[in-house]
């Protein structure tokens, strides 16, 4: 089926810049939330001065209802280990590490088995494919904490440290793993390496939109009648993957919102089903492409309630070592508890506002600062449902106990 032909053709055919030079255009942006240019992350680790590099594939998939990498790992790991080995030869590295999560077993044990393979065949290991490159992969099993997604934890725990993030700069691409230039991409962004390799960096760069190129995978999960991974091109608008593709929402009720970019994304609201499906556009409205979780919500679903959930998940994942994360998303949680159980005052929302700007904008690492994200878009687009819970003294879901007994009209 093609399997390594890629790598076999860039060792055989392409120099090192070449590569990169084929990353570049085809414009293929990190799909693990930031969304910062491939080749210019390999580029800078090219250029860096070091003996020693490595690459580094994050496929700790912590979102709630996220499951793009668990699929690929469990059905295809061989193109992944290629991408990596892709990327390995760009930047002169010869070693890496998948950081898997430990709750992925079936991905672990097929993992292991491809890697064997591949080094049985001479397409890992030394000497690769009878050339001079060699490069050797190995695993390092995630224990489930939400912040090693983030690339410089993730790092810390690969080394066997706990898993906290640090200042940057210095980016991984300067001083990585072991202090040492670093190659740190997610599963889906190796797995598009191969392909484009193959067909070229510009018949990627046709799919998609100027600043968002290529396809991208969703896991497409809640009130939606056709739930499960969807890979769409970029640009694609909310109405057509839910509608269409999800085949719009079961029993009759009217859509609500969708929450893009797992725990730390935002709301957005259905007078923005048309609105395209890439970087710069959910960026606007107020939420983050993140790795690809997409959860639609109907009718009812209380917004309040819903921004309540997540800040608690990012609340209880924090790592603790910075303050604004830390103590900030439990005043933030502990305010929205306060509003769905009926003892919030009008106070508390350009308190909360405030809040979240100084927890988004002073945290170390993107868990805090995309910990606010739900909590903003929500009182943003339905900034009446806290104002309900508040004057009112009702949840309009319905869902919310509050200690008042008044009721609101849907």
């Amino acid at each position: 089926m093609g399997g390594y032909s890629a790598l076999l053709r860039v060792l055989e055919e392409m120099r090192p810049m070449e590569v990169i030079e084929q990353m570049a255009r085809s414009g293929l942006r990190g799909r693990g939330g930031a969304g910062f240019p491939t080749g210019l992350k390999w580029s800078t680790v090219a250029k860096a001065v070091h003996p020693k590099k490595y690459v580094v594939c994050n496929a700790d998939e912590g979102d709630p209802g996220a499951f793009m990498d668990r699929s690929v790992l469990e059905s295809d790991p061989r193109r992944v280990l290629e991408g990596m080995a892709i990327g390995a030869y760009a930047v002169g590295a010869d070693e890496g590490y998948i950081y898997v999560r430990a709750e992925y077993p079936l991905a672990v044990k097929r993992l292991r088995i491809a890697i064997a393979q591949a080094e049985r065949m001479g397409l890992l290991g030394k000497n690769i494919g009878g050339t001079r490159f060699s490069f050797h992969v190995d695993l390092r099993l995630g224990g489930g904490a939400f912040v090693c997604g983030e690339e410089t934890a993730l790092l810390a725990s690969i080394e066997g440290k706990r898993g906290a993030p640090r200042p940057r700069p210095p980016f991984p691409a300067e001083s990585g793993l072991y202090e040492c230039p670093t190659i740190i991409n997610n599963v889906e962004t190796f797995a598009n390496v191969p392909p484009i390799m193959r067909k070229g960096g510009d018949w990627y760069a046709r799919i998609g939109t100027a600043k968002s190129k290529g396809t991208k995978v969703f896991a497409l999960a809640g009130c939606v009648n056709n739930t499960g991974l969807i890979e769409v091109p970029m640009g694609i608008t909310l109405r057509e993957i839910i509608m269409e593709i999800g085949g719009g929402i079961p029993g009759g009720r009217q859509f609500k919102a969708v929450q893009t970019g797992g725990p730390s994304g935002g709301c957005i609201p259905a007078e923005h089903l048309d609105m395209p499906v890439d970087y710069q556009s959910l960026t606007q409205l107020g939420s983050i492409m993140g790795s690809g979780g997409m959860i639609v919500m109907d009718e009812s679903s209380c917004m309040v309630d819903v921004a309540k959930y997540f800040m608690e998940f990012c609340m209880s994942e924090s790592c603790g070592k910075c303050a604004p994360c830390r103590v900030g998303t439990a005043q933030i949680y502990e305010m929205l508890c306060r509003i769905t159980n009926g003892t919030g005052t009008p106070d508390d929302l350009k308190l909360l506002e405030e809040l979240c700007d100084l927890v988004r904008t002073t945290s170390l690492c993107g868990l805090g600062q995309n910990a606010p994200n739900p909590v903003l878009s929500t009182l943003r687009y339905f900034r009446h449902e806290y104002l309900t819970h508040i004057e009112v003294q009702a949840c309009p879901a319905q869902v919310c106990k509050l200690h008042s007994a008044a009721e609101v009209t849907v």
